[in-house]
């Protein structure tokens, strides 16, 4: 097996070239399928965080090192999660006093919707939680549902998913996007939640449904995971994922963010031709 995790480059965020695979795998049968990858930059360094294990089963968050962005990245030796029988998804944040956190999905079997979702915990030295992880965001709403009767852990659940979250600080407030129910089925979207500190509480936005990413029929199916980027125009960016409407393959998709008082608004999921990000 080569690199894991394509690398794509973009001065324009529509052109786009590939730099080859990112990470050196690790050995071992248990270490088949890569997931979710996103970077940091520390020090003069890059920290590439994801999650390994075998189809949905096992997964375990880890970290890998690299002196430039596309690698090659070595893995530092360590889980993150060694107490935690599934987490994917990780997403490193710093704060404006320069607290790294690093958010992720993982499982609760208790309360009313089991299933996966939201967690965080303060990072140190970028390759050790540090104190005991805290809750983010548990399954609140039907969209959300992933499949009923799923067997987990030796029993059997209607099981809620939760993941992919995504943090932003804007005007004293943080933003956590994340996304919600079957990422293969058309009721997965992107909604959000709002907090006044790293941990929480976080409070979400009233309504049913996805708040900013849904389902449009016939032309993006189940977008989600979404990252935010700013462009180089100046404008923040969702970029996410989306099924063509023949469920080929999930493509990357973009869509323009506006920040408003009563919250993130996003124009899409867009299928026309839209203005590209102008160069500054």
């Amino acid at each position: 097996m080569g690199r894991v995790f394509e690398v794509l480059h973009s001065r324009d965020l529509v052109h786009w070239r590939s730099l080859g695979g990112a990470l050196e795998p690790l050995p071992g049968a248990e270490a088949r399928d890569y997931w979710a990858p996103e970077v940091a930059h520390h020090a003069g360094q890059f920290y590439l965080y994801y999650s390994v294990g075998v189809g949905d089963r096992g997964h375990q968050l880890r970290v890998a090192v690299a002196d430039q962005p596309a690698g090659p990245f070595r893995d530092s030796g360590s889980v993150l999660t060694p107490d935690n029988p599934f987490t994917i998804d990780a997403h490193p944040f710093q704060d404006v006093d320069g607290t790294w956190y690093l958010y992720y999905a993982c499982d609760f079997l208790d309360g009313e919707r089991v299933g996966t979702a939201l967690a965080v915990a303060r990072l140190e030295g970028m390759a050790r939680l540090a104190g005991p992880s805290r809750t983010v965001l548990r399954a609140s709403q039907d969209w959300q549902l992933y499949r009923r009767g799923r067997e987990m852990y030796g029993a059997v659940y209607d099981w809620y998913t939760l993941e992919g979250p995504f943090v932003v600080r804007r005007d004293g407030r943080y933003f956590c996007f994340y996304s919600g129910g079957a990422w293969e089925e058309p009721s997965y979207g992107v909604s959000y939640a709002v907090a006044d500190h790293p941990f929480g509480p976080w409070t979400e936005p009233p309504g049913n449904g996805p708040a900013l990413l849904r389902t449009v029929p016939g032309h993006v199916l189940g977008p989600g995971h979404n990252s935010v980027v700013t462009g180089p125009d100046g404008r923040d960016y969702l970029v996410y994922h989306a099924w063509d409407p023949q469920k080929t393959a999930r493509r990357m998709c973009l869509d323009a963010i506006e920040w408003t008082p009563n919250g993130p608004r996003v124009d899409g999921p867009s299928f026309t031709p839209r203005p590209v990000p102008a160069l500054l």
